[in-house]
């Protein structure tokens, strides 16, 4: 390892900030790795980091790699660690949350800074990373993602918002509890036990696929509570027939304890989620998928909901299609032109639904946020921001 790399190394190390962090664990070993340069391993205890040599038959729980160059622009302004990351400079792999949980706490202080931490609620612990001042806005990712899926996101938006992406209980680093329904009446119902946790009156919600589908829950159930949705690809229940319907109501999503799946299905289910993304996010997506399916309490969760999006009633007076017309909250449906899991016809009904809706259709797949990130991030700024400047205007007048 050259001198300069060694020093910029250590540069992040001395500004190692614990508080912008919660590990959530007694230790952690991340893996500092690149190009003509020896590999460093970080030790973290919650309190304090150190730079040790690293030991190649040990695995580290996080790897970030990046060549000499890069590790000196990070060093310089972590922020660049970011963009290093979305330009394929910087790859992390392994564990998603505490790789760039590491970036975070080691940034300079700043507005824009992402914080990593567990919020104690109602339902349990609910695992958030956020960003920023203003105006709240509570992101929630798909079947199978974590909060990670919404970093470009946390990171977009953060100039004007309070930007919160939540890892869903069962996925990631919340709680999962083995008997939960997991279906969007239990999603909607921890949401707004955390935002009671973060002392939100209200807060605008952004949610992709099985996420979007519980911001439509939240908004049906607690209207007050919600300023504005951002809907990208949600899950909307199934209007045609459903085969598999009587078989899967009499499996218990429970026997996701001890039955996983081959690592090659979950790299298909994966990849056919985000053919659009660039192959950092789908590698990264496999990692944070993997995180928690391979727990047997992760994957009972994965199963049961992924049971209840098939099972979902379309009609009747519990049926989504039946309640959809009963939306307050104003609400942008972002669609993408190649999602295969949401085709864009959905939009058709909505429509139909929700003749007050607004509508932006891209060229992309199941992961707009992801795959078209400019044009989705504008999307829901302007969407927003009549909202901010409202709250703006009553702060002043106060």
């Amino acid at each position: 390892m050259t001198t300069k790399t060694s020093s910029a190394l250590q540069q992040l190390i001395d500004r190692y900030d614990a508080s912008v962090f919660e590990l959530g664990r007694a230790s952690a070993r991340i893996r500092l790795a690149g190009t003509a340069m020896q590999s460093s391993d970080v030790i973290l205890d919650g309190r304090t980091a150190r730079l040790v040599p690293s030991e190649d038959n040990r695995r580290p729980d996080a790897l970030l790699s990046a060549d000499a160059d890069t590790w000196s622009e990070i060093a310089e302004d972590v922020r660049g660690g970011m963009t290093a990351y979305r330009s394929g400079r910087l790859r992390v792999r392994h564990d998603l949350h505490l790789g760039v949980g590491f970036l975070a706490a080691t940034a300079a202080p700043g507005n824009g800074r992402l914080r990593f931490r567990q919020i104690k609620t109602a339902k349990g612990s609910i695992s958030v990373t956020e960003a920023g001042s203003g105006p709240a806005v509570i992101m929630l990712h798909g079947l199978g993602a974590t909060k990670v899926s919404f970093l470009p996101t946390v990171a977009a938006l953060a100039g004007s918002f309070r930007t919160i992406a939540v890892d869903l209980p069962g996925f990631g680093d919340s709680v999962k509890p083995i008997r939960a329904a997991y279906d969007p009446a239990y999603f909607a119902g921890t949401m707004l036990a955390l935002l009671d946790a973060l002392e939100l009156d209200s807060a605008h919600v952004v949610g992709n696929s099985m996420g979007g589908r519980v911001a439509i829950e939240i908004g049906l159930r607690a209207p007050d509570r919600v300023d504005r949705l951002g809907l990208l690809a949600p899950s909307l229940a199934w209007l045609r027939d459903r085969p598999w319907a009587p078989l899967l109501r009499l499996m218990a999503p429970q026997l996701g304890l001890i039955q996983p799946a081959p690592r090659t299905a979950v790299e298909a289910i994966v990849r056919r989620v985000i053919p659009g993304a660039q192959e950092e996010w789908t590698a990264a997506g496999i990692d944070e998928f993997l995180r928690s399916y391979l727990t047997p309490r992760g994957r009972a969760a994965f199963y049961a909901a992924a049971r209840n999006i098939y099972l979902e009633e379309p009609r009747g007076p519990h049926g989504l299609w039946t309640r959809l017309p009963e939306l307050e909250p104003a609400s942008l449906f972002v669609w993408g032109k190649r999602d295969q899991l949401v085709p864009i016809r959905f939009a058709d009904h909505v429509r139909e639904a929700l003749p007050g809706a607004r509508h932006l259709e891209l060229d992309c797949g199941h992961v707009p946020q992801l795959e078209r990130p400019k044009q989705t991030h504008a999307a829901l700024a302007d969407f927003f921001a009549p909202a901010a400047v409202q709250m703006a205007v009553k702060g002043g007048a106060r």
